[in-house]
């Protein structure tokens, strides 16, 4: 049985208190959902994705190694291009021998900065439509990024670019297996981004910083670049972040929430890359592990959804992907998380929390034909991820 809350926080405080921590204790803790209180979410996260070390004396300088990196990246990839931007019209003359809008070489910065415009606006376009049925995300940032904001800086922003880029993205088509909805039916968006409002100078939304943290993300990473649907694993770990109580590690959330998402993705990044779609490492094979699962657990479920031909991707492909994080609301996917993210075998519990959704409403798709059950997939009914977890952790019991 769990622990009452204040019991819990002294089990984490013990076990975050040593000189280094017991990372098998702390999963078993963190699997059962982490206290908010004290930033204690926040510092297991950092140590669960493999930010922090397990030696707490490391921490201090390994914090301010990483930070200082990101400024260097912030420098490198948002500001230089942006100052060349800027100073293109001072000088126009001489600019005409080096190096030019048209220039075709591939190694032309040029070149670089319109191919990088297509990548901006389609992050852009995605960081925007972050969870809008709350505020946060267009809230100001406490922390704005002074590097940035600088108003001695004549500079062209992120924001500034996405702006006046004439660039029509190309529709990035990479969505797959027939799923064209990544985002989930009740999400709703508002229709235009005239709807949002633009702060004023020197202020920057939540969303804002998103959005660098995935630009750089996909300057660092060309091989897979931004793929929809990063946005939706960013987010839940930025929330998580900036919303620590305690505001030292709030006011590096940019730079941590960075590294962690880096961190994150090299485990889950080949559910991104199309071309690996049938390997064993590939989104495919996890979902089909999902439905071999379910055959083990509920045979019957199971011939049912295959009698129906409701394949594995019609639902598991966006649950899969994105960690759940379209199905339920923030602070629910949050808890998910805990418990994915202290997952030794990492990510196997995902596939039977997908087992335990699906064996939840098996009474309803064992009546629904075609229609209904893939309405009850795509909108799953039940938000109550206590129950599914508990669900789950039985699955995993029952081996």
């Amino acid at each position: 049985r769990l622990r009452c809350a204040p019991f819990r926080i002294a089990d984490f405080q013990e076990v975050l208190g040593e000189p280094t921590v017991a990372l098998a204790k702390l999963r078993e803790l963190c699997f059962s959902g982490i206290p908010f209180d004290g930033g204690l979410r926040c510092l297991c996260w950092k140590i669960l994705l493999n930010y922090l070390p397990l030696e707490k004396a490391l921490w201090s300088s390994l914090l301010k190694k990483q930070r200082d990196l990101y400024s260097q990246f912030l420098k490198e990839m948002i500001i230089q291009p942006g100052i060349a931007k800027a100073n293109l019209g001072v000088s126009r003359e001489d600019v005409t021998l080096e190096d030019h809008p048209l220039n075709p070489n591939p190694d032309s910065r040029w070149n670089t900065y319109f191919k990088d415009n297509e990548v901006l606006l389609q992050i852009d376009k995605d960081v925007r439509r972050l969870y809008p049925d709350m505020a946060f995300f267009q809230r100001p940032t406490d922390y704005p990024c002074l590097l940035i904001l600088d108003p001695q800086n004549e500079f062209e922003t992120l924001r500034r670019r996405v702006e006046q880029t004439t660039l029509k993205s190309q529709t990035v088509a990479r969505n797959r297996s027939g799923v064209t909805n990544v985002s989930s039916p009740h999400k709703t968006t508002p229709n235009s981004l005239s709807e949002y409002e633009v702060l004023p100078n020197g202020c920057e939304a939540h969303w804002e910083v998103v959005e660098r943290i995935l630009f750089i993300y996909a300057k660092l990473n060309p091989g897979i670049a931004y793929v929809q649907g990063m946005n939706e694993i960013v987010g839940p770990l930025y929330y998580t972040f900036a919303t620590d109580p305690n505001s030292e590690w709030k006011e590096h959330a940019e730079a941590d929430t960075f590294f962690c998402f880096t961190n994150l993705m090299a485990e889950i990044r080949d559910n991104f890359i199309k071309s690996l779609d049938d390997s064993q490492c590939g989104i495919t094979y996890k979902m089909e592990k999902v439905y071999s699962t379910l055959k083990e657990k509920d045979v019957e479920l199971y011939l049912k959804l295959q009698e129906q031909n409701i394949k594995p991707q019609f639902f598991a492909f966006r649950w899969l992907t994105l960690l759940l994080s379209q199905e339920f609301l923030l602070p629910d996917v949050i808890r998910i998380w805990d418990s994915l993210f202290a997952d030794d075998k990492r990510f196997d519990f995902l596939l039977l929390v997908c087992c335990a959704m699906l064996t939840l409403i098996r009474d309803q798709l064992l009546e629904g034909d075609f229609t209904l059950n893939m309405r009850l997939l795509q909108d799953y009914p039940i938000s109550d991820v206590h129950l599914i977890l508990k669900k789950a952790k039985e699955l995993q019991d029952s081996k």
